[in-house]
């Protein structure tokens, strides 16, 4: 299994937004392109952080060479944002989640 971890900076007054639009284009990811899932958490100081499972790179590296799976959804989240989406990637070596 494949894990991405994504890290966001939502302007301030953006959060609702942010949230809704991740939680649509997630959704769409999910149905359209084989993801496993994400969960969203929120840190401190407008920094939130998304977990996502894939069943292996290769899904995840196809998946972001299409078009977006939500078009909408996908803009709607840059406009909530500060910055640059930061990703890091990796195989998934220990599993503990339940």
């Amino acid at each position: 299994m494949f894990a991405a971890l994504y890290t966001f900076t939502v302007k301030a007054g953006s959060e609702d937004k942010f949230r809704d639009a991740w939680r649509r284009l997630t959704e769409a990811i999910f149905a359209k392109h084989g993801s496993r899932g994400s969960r969203l958490h929120r840190g401190k100081g407008g920094i939130w952080f998304a977990y996502a499972q894939w069943p292996s790179r290769e899904v995840w590296e196809q998946t972001r060479a299409q078009p977006s799976a939500n078009a909408e959804a996908s803009a709607e989240m840059r406009e909530c944002l500060a910055g640059p989406i930061e990703t890091l990637l990796g195989e998934v070596c220990d599993d503990l989640l339940h």
